[in-house]
């Protein structure tokens, strides 16, 4: 990824933090984080990687939201950073988060079925 496209998916993922939290009222959508914006190299594509609080019915909820959100999040973007085209915008779930989750109760498990192992050999 350029450099420019490097700078350009960090001010998107500030102004949707912004846009998400404080301008949609769309009552499906959740508490969502934006974690990271990935842009194109020529600017047409970002993709938007959120994590949502609640089960996978909110989750999903909050993502039908977004999408029907999708045309006037553009429009803020379009306003609030200068660009010739705003990019197409398309989000997705950061699975990032529940992969790390689950690799730490994982390591948790494993420890505590350690621990009364080590203490029989005392």
């Amino acid at each position: 990824m350029s450099l420019r496209a490097n700078r350009v998916g960090e001010q998107m993922k500030k102004e949707l933090s912004e846009i998400i939290g404080r301008k949609i009222k769309d009552p499906r959508i959740g508490f969502v984080t934006v974690t990271d914006v990935t842009v194109t190299g020529d600017l047409q594509q970002a993709t938007v990687y959120i994590s949502v609080l609640g089960d996978e019915e909110q989750r999903e909820n909050t993502l039908k939201g977004l999408a029907k959100a999708k045309g006037f999040i553009r429009s803020e973007i379009g306003q609030r950073i200068r660009l010739r085209k705003t990019p197409e915008i398309a989000f997705e779930f950061d699975e990032s988060i529940d992969y790390g989750n689950r690799i730490d109760t994982l390591i948790h498990q494993i420890r505590s079925e350690e621990k009364p192992s080590q203490k029989d050999e005392e």
